[in-house]
């Protein structure tokens, strides 16, 4: 891991590979260690950063309330501090958020952008109600049994046998998120804004991801427009963790699409 300052904190990442540059953000309890069996089949002919989020990982993680928006900020700040004048942007979830931010205010520094199993809608209030009742539970019964409750729903039903494994993985690395950080970019979540004119308004192409059998963000509610510079694809059999649940497919789709924008 390497760490610059950026925005005022402290924000660790991993790279591999050369050539043009994606940027992946990972999602919420997670960290750039999301990314760990996707990089390797995209290295090859990409520069590959994968930062861990405000929050999150080896990343500083104030005492929050967060914002999207000062999480964005971190990303771009990163990236300027590495000397990366363009870049393409993919978020996966709470990544996601982050990414629609960033390209509504950053556009001129992307080559393209996209969701990963991400939404540009708003929490509901329903949504908005459970975000605080994980910020209880991070406080009442800690980090561990939060995490432990939050990722097997990540995961389609039947992988969570078949995939036990990667399962387990997602949790070890959940329980790294330090508490403050987890409560902190939950109260982001609850109060991001709808970006969909940013998806419908935007020139740059833009790729958009669903796993199948996602029961956290359906396809719906990721497919929420069209257009020529827009890829649409639907990882099979995944649910909400395609980097882990169909990494081979994953890395299709991310390639096709940098090889669109080029």
């Amino acid at each position: 891991m390497t760490s610059l300052l950026a925005n005022g904190i402290s924000v660790a990442y991993q790279e591999q590979g050369q050539g043009p540059t994606i940027v992946l953000l990972h999602g919420f309890c997670g960290s750039s260690a999301y990314w760990e069996k996707l990089a390797p089949l995209l290295s090859g002919e990409y520069r590959v950063v994968m930062p861990d989020l405000r929050g999150h990982g080896a990343t500083g993680a104030p005492a929050g309330p967060y914002t999207i928006d000062q999480m964005a900020d971190d990303i771009a700040a990163l990236m300027e501090q590495m000397g990366v004048p363009k870049y393409t942007l993919l978020g996966h979830s709470l990544g996601g958020y982050i990414t629609l931010s960033l390209s509504e205010r950053y556009s001129s520094r992307l080559n393209g952008f996209g969701l990963i199993h991400s939404t540009p809608y708003p929490d509901s209030e329903e949504a908005k109600e459970k975000r605080l009742k994980a910020v209880e539970k991070i406080e009442d019964a800690g980090i561990n049994a939060f995490v432990d409750g939050l990722v097997p729903g990540l995961f389609a039903q039947e992988h969570l046998q078949t995939m036990e494994p990667e399962v387990n993985r997602a949790k070890e690395i959940g329980y790294l998120t330090p508490p403050q950080g987890a409560q902190g970019a939950a109260l982001a979540m609850r109060e991001r804004v709808d970006r969909r004119e940013v998806l419908s308004e935007s020139d740059l192409p833009i790729l958009l991801v669903a796993g199948e059998n996602d029961a956290v963000i359906p396809l719906e509610r990721t497919f929420t427009v069209e257009g020529d510079r827009v890829i649409k694809a639907v990882i099979k059999g995944a649910g909400h963790m395609g980097m882990y649940e169909a990494p081979d497919q994953l890395a299709a789709v991310i390639s096709d699409f940098m090889r669109n924008i080029k």
